[in-house]
């Protein structure tokens, strides 16, 4: 069921929630937790799909914020809100509603979400594109208990890298840091099977592509042992190659879809690690909704001193991988590291 509202309000949004719930037999709110895209017109479909799609993990109220750009000055004055509210099939297991803003309410579109949001429940705001320098100042996202990003989507994403570890605020987090959790966790179970130190690591991927400078980041932050970057020709991450005192642990995967793990000592093995959609990065951010203490201490780490030598010692005993691992994944942890954080922790073996 679809209700298409010109030049309306919130209050006359939420009147019509409430009516159309009430026409297709649903009454009952199940929802879990209020979802806010901000976007552009041009990219708010497929932000919208895969809202829709993660929806069946996460029951949610998607709430779709598009700032239209007046053409003239005299539509620059004319405030105006127009509204979808879409329930039932069209909605699929949750509640959408589409907020096209124009003229002066642009600046205020957190007027027009607030009385929206679902009472007592977590609230994520997530940008596609252009998002904001500082998320946890802008107005919308001072909402949000977490607030979702993607260094992909921008021009200059390894300068936006900087940019957003000098603006982080617990709760922020970042599909490219998403994309990586695959990788990191395969890295960690590679390092609990062997009794060795790891001396050198290289990670090899796409050109400007966050995501391998943020696996670089990391792997340095965790191991303190030089991180080299390389380049390659995609697609994404291709390898990661550690060097140990016992040998070389690679990662390699060529095609974006089965890579092969070889640990010396032991038979190479292929390994699943597909590039996965946007769905399901989306749905992977709505499991946790406390702050990603990991990404935050590696995005801190920098891209300037990714190729610097590290100073001190190598890694030892008791240093360790902590690893958002999916949710499935099995994983020993320190009692300590585990009372830290909520996620599985891999430990990295030493001498």
């Amino acid at each position: 069921m679809k209700t298409d509202l010109t030049d309306t309000t919130a209050s006359k949004i939420n009147k019509a929630l409430v009516l159309g719930r009430r026409a297709i037999g649903t009454p009952a709110v199940g929802m879990v937790l209020t979802l806010v895209i901000v976007t552009d017109e041009e990219n708010a479909y497929d932000a919208l799909k895969a809202a829709s799609d993660a929806a069946h993990e996460h029951p949610s109220r998607t709430l779709v914020v598009i700032k239209r750009v007046s053409r003239s000055p005299r539509d620059r004055t004319r405030s105006r809100l127009d509204a979808e509210v879409r329930l039932g099939a069209d909605a699929g297991t949750g509640e959408t509603i589409v907020l096209r803003l124009y003229g002066d309410v642009v600046d205020h579109a957190q007027s027009v979400v607030l009385p929206l949001l679902l009472p007592d429940a977590p609230v994520v705001v997530w940008w596609p594109v252009n998002a904001p320098l500082n998320p946890a100042k802008d107005p919308l996202g001072a909402l949000a208990q977490r607030r979702v990003t993607d260094t992909y989507a921008c021009e200059e994403p390894i300068r936006e890298l900087a940019a957003r570890a000098d603006a982080y605020a617990p709760g922020d987090t970042d599909l490219s840091w998403t994309r990586i959790t695959p990788w990191r966790s395969m890295l960690a179970a590679a390092l609990d099977q062997v009794d060795c130190e790891v001396q050198s690591v290289e990670v090899e991927g796409e050109e400007f592509n966050p995501s391998c400078e943020l696996l670089a980041m990391w792997l340095a932050d965790r191991l303190d042992v030089p991180v080299r970057r390389t380049v390659s020709g995609g697609p994404g991450l291709t390898a990661v190659r550690m060097d140990t005192d016992c040998g070389p642990v690679v990662l390699d995967r060529a095609d974006g879809s089965l890579a092969n793990l070889s640990i010396q000592g032991q038979p190479s093995r292929a390994v699943a690690l597909k590039r996965r959609e946007t769905a399901e990065l989306i749905a992977e951010e709505l499991r946790r909704l406390d702050p990603d203490d990991t990404y935050a201490s590696a995005l801190r780490y920098g891209v300037d001193r990714l190729n610097e030598s590290a100073k001190g010692d190598r890694v030892g005993e008791g240093d360790a991988l902590a690893v958002a691992a999916p949710v499935g994944t099995v994983a020993k942890a320190p009692a300590k590291d585990a009372a830290r954080e909520k996620t599985p922790v891999r430990k990295a073996a030493a001498k």
